[in-house]
């Protein structure tokens, strides 16, 4: 496969949050060097760690749909686990020096100028992290195929977000940190601006610090289960059992064990199938669930072995 080719796999959530990300990163450092604001500075970091991470992720969500090689036969969709740990490490870094920023004008306040050219670029981030962060929650309702629109689509998202993509779900969780931060950085600016306590702006960039931190452990947690191999969610396992007790030669599913990689999952397990049926009957059941199971495109990649049943109901939905 072409390298275009894979890159038009790439998470289009992540894509899309590194370009926005890029710009915001621009406009924001002018206005911090402008301004010598320290909760603009650390908005600065924030988006340049969220366009360098989701640019990273991007690249590593392409390189995970490579397909299956010989040395690595069940393909690579761990690798976009490995991408994201290595955007934890980043967000980290940024979230020190954020709180050392902030911690330093909480001791040595000053006050900054060009007030409302830091309240205009504020915004403007708000916005592009408000439209990305949007773009993420339906991504999230695309990938776990439940319908919503209009404002609907957000509690579908944070419902279901533990069901979306590593990479979209670290679009979701890090554009609710930055639409949260450029807010609070807004109110910063206008708060010690019209009373003249100018420590807020420090308190402002070390709550993004904070912020930060917490974001780089929630996302650095899931990615570890991810990398060394998680079973799938319980809705994952109910849709995919359901698929096959869909057929009506399977009368049970005996055993059934099914590992997420990346946004893909193997699926291994035995089912039971009726009474008096050839070796060559039950073979073509077998080869009919799982080439149906195939049809999911979220999975990857099917073992099943079939027994006769023992008349005792194994599996309960």
């Amino acid at each position: 496969m072409s390298v275009i080719a894979l890159l038009k796999k790439g998470n289009k959530s992540s894509g899309m949050a590194a370009l926005g990300n890029t710009a915001l990163t621009i406009a924001k450092g002018a206005a911090a060097m402008i301004s010598g604001s320290g909760a603009m500075l650390a908005t600065t970091l924030h988006s340049l760690a969220d366009a360098l991470n989701q640019g990273f992720v991007f690249f590593g969500s392409a390189l995970a749909e490579k397909e299956p090689t010989k040395r690595f036969p069940t393909g690579f969709g761990r690798v976009i686990n490995l991408f994201v740990l290595i955007a934890v490490i980043v967000i980290s870094i940024m979230a020190y020096e954020t709180i050392h920023k902030g911690w330093e004008l909480i001791q040595h306040p000053k006050e900054s100028t060009d007030l409302w050219l830091n309240v205009g670029v504020m915004i403007l981030a708000v916005l592009v992290d408000g439209f990305i962060l949007v773009k993420a929650m339906k991504e999230i309702a695309h990938e776990t195929r439940t319908p919503a629109k209009g404002l609907g689509v957000v509690p579908v998202a944070f419902k279901n977000v533990g069901l979306a993509t590593p990479p979209t779900r670290l679009v979701f969780y890090e554009d609710i940190i930055a639409t949260f931060g450029a807010l609070l950085a807004l109110i910063s600016i206008l708060i010690a601006h019209f009373t003249g306590l100018y420590f807020l702006d420090g308190v402002g960039t070390l709550l993004i610090g904070l912020l930060l931190v917490g974001i780089a452990i929630k996302i650095g947690f899931e990615n570890t289960l991810g990398l060394i191999g998680v079973a799938a969610p319980k809705d994952i396992e109910d849709r995919i059992a359901k698929i096959i007790l869909d057929d009506p030669d399977v009368v049970d599913i005996k055993q059934l064990r099914l590992i997420q990689e990346g946004r893909r999952y193997h699926v291994e397990g035995y089912i039971e199938l009726v009474e008096g049926l050839t070796l060559a009957v039950a073979d073509d059941i077998k080869i009919g669930v799982r080439n149906k199971l195939l049809d999911d495109p979220d999975i990857s990649d099917v073992t099943i072995g079939i027994l006769e049943t023992d008349q005792v109901q194994t599996w309960k939905q």
